[in-house]
């Protein structure tokens, strides 16, 4: 199998979601100053990171909505290591709401559902804000009723950050625990069909969303 990474790169000042912080990356220890601390010819960086969750490409767990819910170090692997994937090429489609006729022809039960916008080709720049596509609320009930395991989507929000701030998307696939991947890349490069996708955070208790790598095998040609 080969291989795609599906996850933006992190850097110092990358602004992800326009309104929240940037990373911070600065030295705890420089490789010069460990000169003095190790042996000749031996060095260490080791460096320090502010940053909110929502940074690059990440997760949202239950916890992130609802308090009480599931929190990143209460996620189960088997629900974010090798999922088979249903891949959705909607980067020509007219409207920015995805709706439940999106999915009729595929099953989807147990699966990742990855939409592919082909908004993340805006991704850093002031026009990732606004016009963004998302996932609409009858949707994001169909997935729900398939019983997905996870959606994800190479977009600002899974939402539609342009509405009243209702988040249907948000709060109906974190209720039926179903994990949430935002600003995901190169979904391009996937099939329709026969991926497998994984996206692990870290095992954080008490914290609702984290940075993965997101990526996806592919299977085989024959």
């Amino acid at each position: 199998m080969s291989i795609v990474d599906l996850s933006h790169t992190i850097y110092d000042g990358l602004v992800t979601y326009p309104g929240l912080p940037a990373p911070v990356i600065t030295p705890h220890l420089t490789r010069e100053d460990s000169r003095a601390r190790y042996a000749p010819g031996t060095e260490f960086a080791m460096d320090l990171i502010t940053i909110i969750g929502n940074t690059g490409t990440y997760i949202d767990s239950p916890y992130h909505r609802y308090e009480g819910g599931t929190d990143l170090a209460g996620l189960d692997l088997a629900t974010l290591v090798d999922l088979p994937t249903e891949v959705f090429h909607l980067q020509d489609a007219p409207d920015r709401g995805i709706a439940a006729s999106t999915f009729f022809d595929r099953p989807l039960a147990g699966r990742a559902v990855l939409l592919h916008t082909g908004w993340d080709r805006h991704f850093g720049t002031p026009d990732y804000a606004t016009g963004a596509p998302f996932l609409t609320e009858e949707g994001t009930d169909y997935l729900i009723a398939q019983g997905v395991t996870l959606v994800g989507i190479d977009s600002l929000n899974i939402d539609d950050t342009e509405s009243d701030g209702s988040r249907p998307a948000h709060s109906g696939l974190l209720a039926a625990g179903i994990h949430v991947v935002e600003h995901l890349t190169n979904l391009g490069a996937l099939p329709a069909s026969g991926a497998l996708f994984t996206a692990v955070p870290p095992k954080v208790e008490s914290f609702g969303t984290f940075p993965v790598r997101a990526f996806a095998k592919l299977p085989a040609e024959r």
